[in-house]
């Protein structure tokens, strides 16, 4: 059998494993690196990431092109080539020095990976998120029913099903406020687009993003249908009157460490409130779950619960770092925070200028990454390839994983 032949049947072989998408393909990658300095720790790293590279898009791989026009005319193409699949069990089983040139031979088990933005393994980095208080728009809306505890009851509720649903570390700070002007919210911030409370929040509860809120409508279509009266009770027993009872509310998530917003929408639904014109309900009480309103809200809850999820499966995963001793970096984060000894983190210089020492920081790629050693329940400690003095990364930059 020529080898051109043997290529096309493993070829063919792949297509219909890969077909199937319920089982690993054990492949082999190639990657390659420069030798700088005499550094063949760093270079053999570099070589394997480019290995497993090498092995995903064997997988499966996605190609984009992006191209830009002026007056109808292309000045700019570009192409992307990108994979989704997981390597797993990676081994280098060959490797290969010349002059500075390093070639390195790896072979692992490759599978479908989650979608782009899927919300990760358990056992991965978990983002930190920190949910305050949702006041009310209109206070007096919530005398009727006397759920006047709104602003507070459902982000609880919205923490509780941030929780169920894992991937997130979630605090709650329900009794803090981010907006002073609730009208305008969140239009109201600095000119950079920022919110001061959100960055003195995130840095006091050590989270990456912050989500809150503002509870816009919870009124009754018609407030003459809560009558008391004997005719009032008759008119709401045959149905004659508007029973129904608006639910508005907008929610936001910001980064933690910018104050920049990442996400915005408002989620709303209307049903009738039949809990009586006199009853003391409270927002989310057993009384509240069990009227055609309450069961509305509570499923408006879980959608926003998963458009958190969603929305933050696509950011980075964001720590800060705590102390740098030499090639040593320790960063704020730890096994709770999901990581583990061998994980890389790419490391930023955060950068201010004096002449706008009120704007958010600028992040700028030490292109110097660092790679756990040893992991705590709130920090880990690795070593990154040259001293911190010379690349300038000191306590309070920050590490990620993209």
């Amino acid at each position: 059998m020529t080898h051109v032949s043997l290529r096309i049947l493993l070829g063919a072989a792949l297509v219909l494993l890969l077909s199937s998408g319920a089982h690993a393909v054990v492949l082999e990658g190639v990657g390659h690196a420069n030798i700088y300095n005499g550094d063949l720790d760093a270079a053999r790293a570099e070589a394997r990431r480019a290995a497993i590279r090498d092995l995903s898009l064997q997988y499966e791989a996605r190609v984009s092109t992006h191209d830009t026009m002026e007056n109808g005319v292309i000045t700019e193409s570009r192409m992307d080539l990108a994979s989704s699949a997981r390597a797993r069990n990676v081994q280098i089983i060959d490797e290969y020095q010349t002059g500075n040139l390093l070639r390195v031979i790896v072979r692992g088990s490759i599978s479908e990976g989650r979608s782009q933005c899927g919300a990760g393994e358990a056992g991965g980095p978990k983002k930190r998120v920190a949910v305050t208080g949702f006041p009310m728009l209109y206070p007096e809306q919530a005398r009727i029913g006397r759920i006047d505890d709104a602003g507070e009851i459902l982000p609880q509720q919205l923490q509780q099903r941030l929780m169920a649903q894992g991937g997130l570390q979630v605090f709650g700070a329900t009794t803090s406020r981010m907006f002073t002007d609730l009208l305008n919210a969140p239009t109201v911030q600095y000119g950079n687009n920022r919110l001061s409370n959100v960055l003195e929040l995130a840095r006091e509860m050590g989270v990456q993003f912050v989500v809150t809120g503002v509870i816009r409508d919870l009124g009754v279509a018609d407030p003459s249908a809560w009558g008391t009266s004997v005719l009032d009770s008759m008119q709401r027993r045959m149905g004659r009157l508007d029973q129904r009872r608006r639910f508005a509310v907008d929610l936001m998530i910001y980064d933690g460490f910018s104050g920049a917003p990442v996400y915005r929408e408002r989620f709303a639904t209307a049903s009738d409130w039949d809990a009586g014109p006199g009853s003391s309900v409270g927002f989310g009480s057993a009384v509240f779950q069990k009227t055609a309103y309450g069961q509305s809200v509570d499923g408006v809850i879980s959608d926003m619960a998963m458009a958190v999820t969603e929305a933050l499966a696509c950011q980075p995963f964001i720590t800060r770092i705590a102390r740098v001793d030499g090639n040593s970096v320790t960063l704020k984060s730890g096994a709770i925070d999901g990581l583990r000894p061998g994980d890389e983190l790419k490391l930023y210089r955060s950068k201010r200028y004096l002449d706008s020492p009120e704007d958010s920081p600028e992040l700028q790629d030490s292109d110097v990454s660092v790679t756990l050693d040893t992991v705590q329940p709130h920090f880990s400690r690795g070593t990154m390839p040259l001293l911190g003095g010379i690349v300038n990364i000191q306590r309070d930059d920050i590490a990620i994983i993209w």
